[in-house]
Parts: C-alpha cells; structure tokens; sequence
C-alpha cells in the first residue's frame, strides 16, 4: 500500500427529458464502451503506479443512466483520499448540458474536472473555434479533452496531481493503434446494472465510409484500426472470470473490420471447444452478405442479434447523405441470410433528408413492413450532430440550428427542412412509431420468427420495448430502461426544484399510468404471440418479404418489385455507379 491515495471518479452521464429531469432507470439498456475503455485505461495507470510509487490510485465508474450519481458522497471521498479529480467520459451532444451541470457542481466544490467524448471531439476537429458550450465548461474552470486515451492518461493524472491541468488537450491529430491496447474492461458490480448483463468493447474504431450525417469518421478518423483475436480473446476471457459473458461489438461496422474471421473463428473456439456462453451484438452494414462465410461465422460466434444501418430506401435520399454504399436492391437478400442463421434482426431508419416527405416516408415504411423481412425497426431524425460534415456545413453557412444541445438526441427536430414544416417533421416522427408497430405487423414479425426458428418470446418483448418506449415513455427505446428513476432534486440547471407537495403526487399518478400502458401493451402482444404458437401452419408460413430473391441475384428483380413503388428507383443503379459507389 501507498503512503498517499489518489481517487478518479468516471461519470457517463445521462440527458434531460423535455421536462429538464435527468432520464435514469433502475436497469438501462445500453453499455457504455467510452466508461470500459477509460475505466480499463485508468486501471492500468494505477497498476503502473504512474504517479509514483507511493500513490494508491483507486477509481470508481459510474454509468448515471442507471446510478444515482451523489455530487456531495462523491466530493467527499475525493477530499477524504486528498487528491484526485472527476471525469465525464464519452460524453454526446445531447449528455453535453448534463455533463455541464456536474461539472458546474464539481468546480463549486473545488474539485478538478475533466469533460471527453464525442461531442467535444467532434466540435474541436470540425469547428473553426470553440463553440460557446464548450468556452462555458472551460470558464467554469472544466478542462477539455479531445481524442483518444491510449497512451496520454497517464500524462493527465501527473498534470491533475501537480496542480497543472490544462484548459484543453487535443489529440485529435495523432489516433493510437488497436494492436494490444488496454483491454476495456468494467467491475461486474457496473456492469450488473445493464439489462442482460451485457458490457461492450470495440474491436475497432473508425470507418472508410463518408456518410455526411456521420460523427466517427472525423472523431475516430476515416483509417480504421484494429484489435487482434488475441486482444479480443483477452478481453472475453477477463469478463468470463467475473460472469460476464454477452457483449455489444460497438464497432459502427464490424464486417468492415480485417480482423472479423479471426476474432469470429477464436470465439467459436472458445463457444464450441471451452464451452463459454458467448452473446454478441453486432452492427454490420447492408453488404456484408457478400462476404463469404461472415454471416454464417457471426451466428456461430454468439451473434443472436444484429444491428443494420438502414438508414432510408429512397436512392436519391442515401446518394446525398454520400451513403453510396447502401444498395437497397439487395437489402431483402441481406436480411434472409441473417434469418437463415436464427439471428434477430434490428435496423436503424432515418427520417428527415431532403427529399422525405410525410406522404413518402409513410409509403416507405408501409413498403418495409410488407417487401422486408426486418425484426425491429426503430426511427431517428436526422440530425446535423457536432462532428458531422452536415453540422459542419449549416455552421458555416449560419443556417439555424436549435442552440440546445439536449435535443440533439436524433429525437427532436433541430433545424429546417426544405419539404416539412417543424411540425410536420415532428409528428412524421411520432407517425412512424405508431406506423409500423401495429398489431397487425407485430403478428406478421412473430410469424416470421416462427417460420424462422427465431424465439417467439425474445422477439415479442422486444417488439413490446421499442413499440411502448416512445409512446409510453417519451424516450427512444436506446435511452430506454426498466423502472424509471426521476428525482425531485436532480434538474436542469436554471429551471426550479418543485414543491414536494406537488411533485412526488404528480409524480405516483405518473408511474400508475405508464405502468398500466406496459401491462396493457404486454399483455396484448402476449395474446398475438400466443395465437402464433398455437396456428398448426404456423410452419408453413409465407409472404413477399420471405420470398428468395432471383437465382441469379440481379438488380432487375429489386427494380420489378419497387421500380413502381418508390420514384427513381428504376435509376438507382445508374446513380450508385456515376457516384463510385
């Protein structure tokens, strides 16, 4: 043991809801890979003693999505260790306000702060200057950090330690390689907070593609970098020991990634020879159907769930975003390959580019329910983020953009369209919810799993999530959790902490209605379920979506099925060819 201590607090935060309370829940759903990676880097700072031999460095990670965060316990226990500092890791756009306000509290207690992430990433490599959130952390005395940690943090506690933290650090300019980095690793006792018990880890990071909504090719860079199986293997092995076995691959496209048949080849080993418990989620783009053996690979490696970037079906709507590598012509055929495997299927769709309108994104959606054989859909707006090149462009130009930074959660509208009004972009993004999650398409989801050897109960509180999350809960089902925590003192900065009297009765009638929507919704896609199982042809189910695409896999058998459904779909070819893509 040291002669002195030396205490790091990791906070993930959390965003506001439209009534400025923090949005938190008992369990949450999604792992944050930024709190692994930090945390794992951190881990071996203290192991390496960074800070001289007689320093204990001890750390504590907090995900506020599911834990109350106490600013008083907290600064408490820094002071007690004599030393130390507060970090608010992988912070987006839209936990930027929140981190803001924590940091608020932290300086006001004297204690050191540190704000990183993707929204002060970004921000710093697309801007020409700071914008004036991030000037306003920095007058608050809050540093910067911008970049990746692999090899720096130690650099940064001996600053923090010495009393010389910088306003800014930037690294920006120089991306460290995967090849045996730190392994991103979090204490069960965190990561038991995560529905499922799922943590993350990347065997990635950037992209080569140019998406212009996109924020990972200008903070992670366009280079992509990669783990060995060896790292992978480490990190699955390091997670087994502690009873943690399922694991969300954050890589934004992990077919893209040189070392995919190895990491997949060593997991299978270790499922099939070791006999571990291995279950990934994986996100892959619409191509990799095309690359022999890795759907098949993926299934036996864990995969049981699979997270497609969509994003439209309308060509003219992905050739302007520069998402030329989307061919929808052949999106059925990539989406039975993955049914073929009894891999649940799940795909991010996006609503608001240039072109959309109500009428044409209710035509699209409709055209998805019945031509693609698609799990689970779920809708965002598309947003100019801090980082992307659209972002970028309206900031240059001085074209509006909401100047809160909350609402940039891809749930809100945060600037103009040229063929919907504020209101009408809105309710198209409440419409599509409402649109696709019908009773009438839940069945055909379930009947399709049931033809498809997929678990008919998984799927169905699946589909119950993503259904009810936005229309019960006000949260997109990625924000969503179980059991909704909203405490009276934790608010928006500037906004009034309400009477007791008012708040806590408001506050029961609140949690007795959204619980009787759940039990309601639950209840109902039980009974559809169950009408599924008990149909004796069920097996023998089928419609267009299930239907084999050509022997031949040509583009004119996408074009006979959509060309008179969506305009210039006839030309779609033509435009991915004259655009590279």
């Amino acid at each position: 043991m040291g002669a002195r201590a030396f205490r790091i607090v990791l906070v993930k935060p959390s965003h506001y809801d439209d009534d400025g309370y923090v949005i938190q829940w008992r369990r949450s759903t999604i792992p944050s890979n930024s709190l692994a990676s930090v945390h794992g880097l951190l881990t071996e700072c203290a192991a390496e003693r960074v800070l001289g031999p007689d320093v204990d460095i001890a750390i504590e990670a907090y995900d506020e999505c599911n834990t109350v965060v106490d600013v008083g316990a907290v600064t408490r226990r820094i002071r007690e260790a004599g030393a130390g500092f507060v970090a608010l890791v992988g912070v987006q756009s839209n936990q930027y306000p929140r981190a803001l306000d924590l940091g608020r509290q932290f300086r006001a207690a004297g204690l050191p702060v540190v704000i990183g992430g993707f929204h002060v990433s970004g921000c710093i490599s697309m801007l020409p200057e700071l914008p004036a959130d991030l000037q306003q952390a920095l007058d608050l005395g809050i540093s910067l950090y911008a970049g990746e940690g692999e090899g720096r943090l130690g650099a940064l506690l001996r600053d923090i330690a010495a009393g010389q933290l910088k306003p800014i650090y930037n690294y920006l300019a120089d991306m460290p390689e995967m090849e045996a980095a730190t392994l991103p690793i979090l204490p069960r006792d965190v990561v038991r907070r995560i529905a499922g018990h799922y943590t993350s880890f990347d065997a990635g990071r950037g992209c080569p593609f140019q998406c212009s909504f996109c924020t990972i090719i200008n903070v992670q860079g366009r280079k992509s970098r990669y783990r060995t199986a060896d790292d992978v293997e480490a990190i699955v092995r390091a997670n087994q020991a502690q009873g943690v076995t399922r694991f969300f691959v954050t890589d934004d496209n992990f077919a893209r990634n040189r070392n995919w048949e190895p990491i997949l080849d060593r997991l299978i080993e270790l499922r099939e020879q070791h006999r571990f418990r291995i279950r990934l989620v994986l996100q892959v783009d619409t191509l990799c159907h095309r690359i022999p053996g890795f759907i098949e690979k993926a299934a036996r490696a864990g995969c049981n769930a699979v997270f497609i970037g969509l994003e439209n079906i309308n060509p003219e709507s992905l050739l302007n975003t520069k998402k030329r590598q989307n061919k929808i012509w052949e999106y059925r055929e990539m989406l039975q390959a993955w049914r073929h495997q009894k891999v649940m299927t799940w795909a991010g769709y996006i609503l608001g580019f240039p072109t959309d309108t109500p009428q044409s994104i209710a035509r699209d959606i409709e055209i998805i329910k019945r031509e693609l054989p698609i799990d689970i859909l779920e809708f965002f707006c598309l947003t100019p983020l801090p980082g992307s090149e659209d972002h970028k462009n309206l900031y240059l130009k001085q074209v509006p953009m909401d100047p809160d930074m909350n609402k940039y959660d891809l749930e809100h509208v945060c600037t103009g369209h040229a063929m919907m009004s504020k209101e009408e972009w809105d309710g198209v993004y409440r419409d599509a919810w409402a649109r696709y999650y019908t009773d009438d398409h839940v069945e055909t989801v379930l009947r399709r799993a049931a033809v498809s050897g997929l678990s008919l109960k998984k799927i169905a509180d699946i589909l119950t999530v993503f259904s009810g999350a936005s229309r019960i809960e006000g949260v997109h089902p990625l924000q969503f959790g179980y059991a909704r925590r909203k405490l009276r003192t934790q608010r928006r900065h500037g906004l009034p902490i309400e009477n007791p009297l008012i708040f806590y009765p408001r506050r029961a009638a609140e949690f007795v209605k959204v619980a009787a929507q759940w039990l309601t919704l639950l209840r109902r896609y039980r009974v559809i379920m169950k009408r599924v199982q008990a149909d004796p042809a069920a097996a023998a189910y089928t419609d267009e979506a299930l239907r084999p695409p050509a022997p031949d896999h040509a583009v004119d058998d996408f074009v006979k099925v959509f060309a008179d459904k969506i305009p210039h779909t006839h030309g779609a070819p033509v435009l991915q060819a004259s655009a590279g893509g």
